[in-house]
């Protein structure tokens, strides 16, 4: 049987990572995958997990199955978190997914169960994993080309009746280009005019703008829309990437809705995981329901913010130096852990062959993951790849 399976194609960025990890050169530079990486060029577990931990362990004394909605802690620390305390319970439901792809998935599946054949709207370039996520629900997947204001008001103008569009809520993966918040509001007016539905991914929030700032614009579509879908991870801003942890959250016009909202999320969960991990979710709550522990979350969330930001400004400057105007000027505008390089797939790769440095062929690095002190080689790099190699002359 087995013998009849063609060969799958590799995910790329997993692909890329094996090719760095296989890189003998010391100096190489891993900036493919998103994880954030201190000064030292290590993830750490933040001090306020790191806590919520020990309190965890030291009154831990069961691991009895949860329900299928996961933690319950969790799913309301999330809405209150992602909508904000102000929002009526009543409006929305939440379930605590395996990390923001399981919720991606969930919600695909939802929508597919709602209306099976659904075009979804995705932004081009989009995060690596949206269409095949969509693809995968069986959903229809269209895209829209242009993220400043006035192009993406156009593109999305041809959205129909039914038809759902998948935002990136900050810190947009790979461009790192936001809309500006009236471009957000005018995408709310469209859509209560043209009927479709928004899907908010949730990343990032946290490491652009701030928290709230990043949470801005999801929090105005659900005071202005009857219906909006949330996919939260919990990765990058709890540095839970390996305990995979994340939400979907669904608000609705009504209880009964949301209650089969609820069950049918729930029925999809069981037939793929059953119940997601408890751990991340519990960690995450403990932090959010704590005082102390929210307050030191923050602040130290703050200070990842303001890394990256510091490297981004770096790497600008460097590149300016270096004579780059455009390429740093271009890089100025973008927020979050991605920065989307103005290189062609040919020059990303040279970058990777002269210098070790890593990124995808569309160009997107991850600026999160740069050690303050290796900015100038990264700047050095990306100056050497826009170089005209020179042509070999014949003999």
């Amino acid at each position: 049987m087995l013998e009849l399976l063609a060969a799958p194609p590799v995910d790329p960025l997993w692909d890329l990572a094996a090719e760095f990890a296989a890189d003998p050169r010391p100096e190489r530079l891993d900036l493919v995958l998103g994880v954030y990486r201190d000064h030292t060029g290590v993830t750490p577990v933040m001090a306020a997990v790191r806590e919520a931990e020990i309190r965890l362990a030291e009154r831990s004394d069961s691991k009895e199955y949860r329900a299928l909605s996961g933690n319950t802690a969790f799913n309301r620390a999330m809405l209150a978190m992602v909508l904000g305390t102000e929002t009526p319970t009543g409006s929305a439901t939440a379930v605590q997914t395996v990390a923001g792809t399981g919720a991606l998935r969930l919600l695909a599946d939802l929508v597919r169960q709602t209306r099976p054949g659904t075009t979804v709207w995705i932004s081009d370039p989009a995060y690596v994993n949206h269409r095949p996520i969509l693809e995968g629900a069986g959903l229809r997947v269209r895209t829209f080309g242009r993220l400043d204001s006035t192009g993406m008001i156009e593109d999305l103008g041809a959205a129909r009746r039914g038809d759902v569009v998948l935002l990136q809520g900050c810190c947009h993966n790979p461009t790192g280009v936001d809309p500006s918040f009236e471009t957000w509001e005018e995408l709310a007016g469209l859509a209560a005019a043209n009927g479709w539905v928004p899907f908010v991914d949730l990343a990032y929030h946290g490491l652009g703008d701030g928290l709230d700032a990043d949470l801005r614009a999801t929090r105005m579509l659900a005071d202005r829309l009857p219906e909006v879908l949330i996919a939260v991870s919990c990765s990058k801003n709890f540095g839970l990437y390996s305990d995979r942890t994340g939400c979907a959250i669904v608000l609705g016009s009504s209880r009964q809705t949301l209650r089969h909202v609820e069950t049918a999320l729930q029925n999809a969960a069981r037939t793929m995981y059953s119940m997601p991990p408890d751990h991340g979710a519990a960690v995450v709550a403990t932090v959010l329901e704590d005082e102390r522990l929210r307050a030191a979350w923050l602040a130290e969330l703050e200070v990842m913010r303001h890394r990256i930001t510091a490297n981004r400004a770096d790497l600008v400057a460097h590149l300016r130096a270096l004579g780059r105007e455009e390429q740093a000027t271009s890089l100025a505008r973008q927020k979050g852990m991605f920065s989307m390089l103005p290189l062609t797939p040919d020059q990303m790769r040279r970058m990777r062959r002269q210098s070790g440095i890593y990124g995808t062929s569309s160009g997107r690095i991850n600026i999160a993951g740069v050690p303050g002190q290796r900015i100038p080689f990264l700047a050095q790099g990306i100056a050497r790849a826009l170089e005209t190699p020179r042509a070999v002359r014949s003999v």
